[in-house]
């Protein structure tokens, strides 16, 4: 159930069922899936990352896009960058480089920085945090998109199981 802060009071509310059975259903929503044809949003499965934040400027915000050098986390890491954020790519790989130079071949001005991080390593996210506190830099939007699933039972260095260490510990 999703929370609303109502912004006189700081308080959350929660819904109540009737509030749920008042909203038009959107029967349409897998199919938009399936066709490609636009939802209730005006987007579709065919919609393009530029379409969706046409007219919105990330101009002098700072976002950290953790896993931002491939999949999901490389064209989010694009996109920010598209829209004038300055963006962090936060990757425990050499890949980041590559993603960073692939953003600044199609963005010139891009404003696009790598640092590394392991989330499996205690030491590596301290080492992560110290070095971005001293860039001086505000955190406006943090997207946590690193994560690992399904892999084979192994120890981080902190001696934690693997997935655990990096989808939640890091």
């Amino acid at each position: 159930v999703a929370h609303h802060r109502n912004q006189s009071r700081h308080r959350l509310i929660r819904p109540g069922p009737s509030s749920f059975r008042s909203r038009p259903k959107n029967k349409m929503g897998i199919l938009s899936l399936i066709t490609g044809k636009p939802g209730a949003s005006g987007f579709g499965s065919g919609s393009t990352a530029e379409q969706v934040t046409e007219g919105i400027s990330a101009a002098g915000l700072t976002v950290l896009v953790t896993g931002g050098s491939s999949g999901i986390g490389l064209e989010t890491s694009r996109v920010f960058a598209l829209r004038g954020a300055h963006v962090i790519i936060a990757a425990r790989n050499t890949e980041a480089s590559e993603a960073r130079k692939r953003i600044m071949e199609i963005h010139p001005l891009a404003r696009v920085d790598v640092l590394k991080l392991d989330l499996s390593s205690l030491k590596s996210v301290r080492a992560f945090a110290d070095q971005f506190n001293s860039m001086n830099l505000p955190l406006n939007i943090l997207i946590n998109n690193a994560g690992v699933m399904f892999c084979p039972f192994q120890l981080s260095e902190d001696e934690v199981e693997m997935q655990f260490a990096t989808n939640h510990l890091g």
